[in-house]
């Protein structure tokens, strides 16, 4: 890696655009500037392709077929014998996609801080530094899991791991384990390790389904008429939410067939052995899985010391760009970043728009693909 140049002229660090963050969102954003025929690289902090989908549980899926689960320009091959494809083909697909884009990712490359200087943005990190006219922050959240301060948590002597900790269930096989959360992940955990344990299901609301009918593909169309709705300025009706919260995938189904789908109030406090409730009902536990999502991963961004809105996020205009620091985007952290952005379908279209404001005119839309290639 070249470090920072001091030279006459451009240094090779010196680029009209720096994306941190070489998963779907970035990538992505790659596609575009590389039809936008711009200079950039994709700083990633990872050790290989694929983004967060490395590190998924064994059994991950996703809500959709294939051919609703696609970056632009190339869609996401069919995965033989799974209508809904594992975490697995995922990575695969997006190997392959920023090699066929041959898209310049350099990792492992970890971004610690991005300052604002004079006419540029300086991005920095253990491994070097760069210039940039703009920069895209497309972090995901993945390294950040929310775990809520509850009383007495640290006294719990049994274990304790979020979802971004789970693998399979093997390991929890005769216990009594609890999972909070009240969307996908935790519905599909419980469903799976309700299999080998004793479960225990606590919720703050009473879990919303989807109807047995409602994947990806409802979901994608959903979320595409909610941002059309937003562009036009109408009233947003709730899109996606509006219809419940999690999607009832096959396991999930089975583990309803189970009556295994049995939610809890969520409880007041924990205890070493276990958890209580105010009116001093308890339950013993070995183990709790906190499926309790996920923040922004935006520690590099301190340095601009922008200031947050009402949820403790960075001010961002109708699109993906700052309002306080109009050379930065950000893209993929969810639907503040554009309707459905930390989807692949959602990733792509929010990177188009991002890719037009920064290069100042439309960006060309991909053709589409004759017909799919098998991976």
């Amino acid at each position: 890696m070249t470090e920072h140049g001091t030279s006459t002229g451009r240094a090779p660090n010196d680029l009209p655009v720096v994306v941190i963050g070489g998963g779907q969102a970035g990538l992505a954003a790659g596609y575009y500037l590389r039809r936008a025929g711009a200079r950039f690289v994709i700083l990633d902090a990872q050790t290989g392709p694929g983004g967060a989908w490395r590190h998924g549980w064994d059994s991950l899926r996703l809500f959709s077929p294939a051919t609703h689960s696609t970056l632009p320009g190339w869609p996401m091959p069919a995965q033989p014998g799974e209508p809904f494809p594992t975490a697995g083909h995922v990575r695969d697909y997006l190997t392959r996609y920023e090699q066929r884009y041959d898209l310049d990712v350099q990792r492992p490359v970890e971004v610690t801080a991005v300052h604002a200087h004079d006419d540029r943005l300086v991005v920095s990190g253990p491994k070097g530094q760069w210039d940039a006219s703009a920069v895209i922050s497309a972090t995901g959240t993945w390294r950040r899991p929310h775990v809520p301060d509850l009383p007495d948590r640290s006294t719990f002597t049994g274990r304790q791991l979020h979802a971004v900790g789970y693998h399979h269930a093997e390991p929890f096989r005769g216990q009594q384990v609890g999972v909070v959360g009240a969307a996908n992940s935790a519905a599909q955990i419980l469903a799976e390790v309700s299999t080998v344990a004793t479960t225990h299901w606590f919720t703050l609301a009473e879990p919303r389904y989807l109807p047995d009918d409602v994947d990806g593909r409802v979901l994608f169309d959903l979320a595409s008429q909610r941002e059309i709705t937003r562009r036009q300025g109408l009233p947003d009706h709730g899109g996606i939410a509006a219809l419940g919260d999690i999607v009832m995938v096959p396991i999930v189904q089975d583990a309803r067939a189970r009556g295994a789908l049995h939610a809890l109030p969520m409880f007041d406090r924990m205890t070493p052995t276990g958890v209580v409730w105010d009116d001093g009902s308890r339950t013993e536990l070995d183990v709790i899985i906190w499926c309790t999502g996920f923040r922004p991963d935006l520690a590099h961004l301190a340095p601009l010391g922008l200031p947050l809105d009402a949820r403790s996020l960075p001010r961002t205009t109708n699109d993906t760009q700052s309002l306080d620091e109009p050379r930065l985007h950000l893209l993929g952290y969810g639907d503040w970043t554009g309707s459905a952005s930390a989807t692949l379908v959602g990733a792509g279209r929010t990177a188009r728009q991002c890719v037009e404001r920064i290069i100042g005119r439309p960006a060309r839309r991909p053709r589409a693909a004759a017909h799919q290639h098998a991976l």
